[in-house]
């Protein structure tokens, strides 16, 4: 079996029988991508179904060169999920990344913002644009509904469930979830629609989505990091923040004021609450507070 099959086999059972988003399989693709190079780079002729424990260890250590802790943990890990699936198929009898260690990581903690700090960012934008009233809107829903990028720009106006006070959010592997949405969110996403969005010419392929860029067609994730990395810097804010901090920030601030775990984990759409978990490590000081409040040996 060829590399460029095995692989090609690979991604249609990612995608069909997994369900795996467009961006998850293309990092898979990259791992077992790197792994061919290397191996075309070393003049090797070994296959899916013949490479050994000892070249795979072999082509981990040069990476480990290359790459930082997290990102040699995320190789590791495509790599076994690609020889487990041709194990499962029956191509091969051993996974030889089964016993492969990746590097101990300390587990890191998000960043987020303050209030304060998100009403700054908010407030550096130039309402005076027909982009600014877009932008607004943008930002008070990354941070009033925890979304992911690709969750914002994909949503579309059938997704707005304002009456009920929702939207309907597409997630990771296609999962959809429903988000309680604020009313200063859809206070800012109306005048959006209705002063902005209604004069402008959409284009066919972007009838239904909700943020428009110039030319009427949907935003890329670049575009939003692009809006956020500019009106951070314009706020004065020296900390590196991306749209996922605002995501952070949203579950951070609910925990804070006292959200259940696992209405916080249902609203991110994380399928494990051990991901939630981890905005539990952000802010001792709330738990200290917490304690003190209900443990009954105060």
């Amino acid at each position: 079996m060829k590399w460029d099959i095995a692989l090609k086999s690979y991604t249609d059972y990612l995608r069909i029988e997994r369900g795996l988003s467009e961006n998850t399989i293309k990092n898979y693709s990259f791992d077992i991508q790197k792994l061919m190079q290397w191996l075309d780079d070393q003049e090797m002729a070994d296959s899916p179904i013949s490479i050994s424990e000892e070249i795979l260890q072999q082509f981990i250590y040069a990476m480990a060169k290359e790459l930082n802790p997290s990102s040699q943990s995320r190789l590791i890990s495509g790599l076994k999920g690609f020889f487990a699936y041709l194990l499962f198929e029956e191509y091969r009898t051993t996974n030889p990344m089964q016993l492969m260690e990746s590097p101990k990581m300390g587990r890191k903690l998000p960043d987020t913002l303050s209030v304060s700090e998100i009403d700054a960012i908010i407030g550096a934008i130039d309402l005076s644009t027909p982009q600014g009233e877009r932008n607004r809107a943008i930002l008070e829903t990354l941070y009033g509904c925890g979304l992911r990028v690709s969750e914002l720009i994909e949503l579309k106006l059938s997704d707005l469930y304002f009456e009920e006070g929702f939207i309907k959010v597409t997630g990771k592997g296609n999962k959809q979830r429903l988000i309680p949405i604020g009313n200063l969110t859809i206070k800012y996403i109306n005048v959006y629609r209705k002063e902005i969005r209604v004069h402008q010419e959409i284009h066919s392929s972007a009838k239904d989505t909700l943020f428009l860029n110039r030319r009427g067609k949907g935003l890329s994730r670049a575009m939003i990091f692009t809006i956020v990395k500019n009106l951070t810097e314009k706020a004065g804010i020296r900390k590196t923040v991306s749209p996922h901090t605002f995501r952070h920030s949203f579950a951070t601030h609910l925990l804070e004021n006292g959200a259940n775990l696992r209405a916080i984990q249902q609203m991110l759409g994380h399928e494990s609450i051990t991901t939630t978990e981890i905005y539990t490590h952000i802010d001792k000081t709330h738990l200290t507070q917490v304690m003190n409040t209900y443990h009954p040996r105060k």
